[in-house]
């Protein structure tokens, strides 16, 4: 019996191990504001779709209309600073319509209401050199693409 139990306490370990590292942990509306700022460490999941939780009835801290994780060069750390920033024209033309920045964890994030249809991206590393994304926007959930069916988002 030592040994059964024994087992099912380390399953149990394991399980509860396996489904917290993934979570979000609270249970927010749309009407709480979360924004990244420079320097903060509060984030998670970095390299994940923000979206899936940080959603109109989803269990994250806020519905997001903006979110990703900004990684080096090489793309194999995440950033510890910098800014997204959205333009309404392609290579930072047109007008600068919101700034984003990034925390310490490589993520960005906003509960800010930004219309991102047509919007163009730049992100600006701890260099201050800024990369521009060529096509427009039609998603705020940058993790859904980036890291998945495109490159990861870079700077440096």
């Amino acid at each position: 019996m030592k040994n059964l139990n024994t087992i099912l306490f380390g399953t149990f370990l394991a399980v509860g191990s396996f489904i917290s590292f993934n979570s979000c942990e609270k249970s927010g509306s749309c009407d709480e504001t979360n924004i990244s700022k420079a320097g903060d460490d509060d984030s998670h999941n970095m390299g994940q779709n923000c979206m899936q939780c940080h959603t109109s009835g989803g269990k994250g801290e806020g519905c997001f209309t903006v979110a990703g994780t900004a990684y080096n060069e090489a793309q194999t750390s995440t950033l510890n600073s910098g800014t997204i920033e959205l333009y309404s024209g392609p290579n930072g033309t047109g007008n600068l319509v919101t700034t984003v920045k990034i925390d310490s964890k490589g993520n960005f994030y906003t509960t800010a209401s930004v219309s991102i249809n047509g919007l163009y991206p730049a992100i600006t590393g701890p260099t201050g050199q800024k990369q521009y994304m060529g096509s427009a926007l039609s998603s705020g959930q940058c993790n859904s693409c980036h890291g998945v069916s495109t490159g990861k988002i870079w700077g440096n």
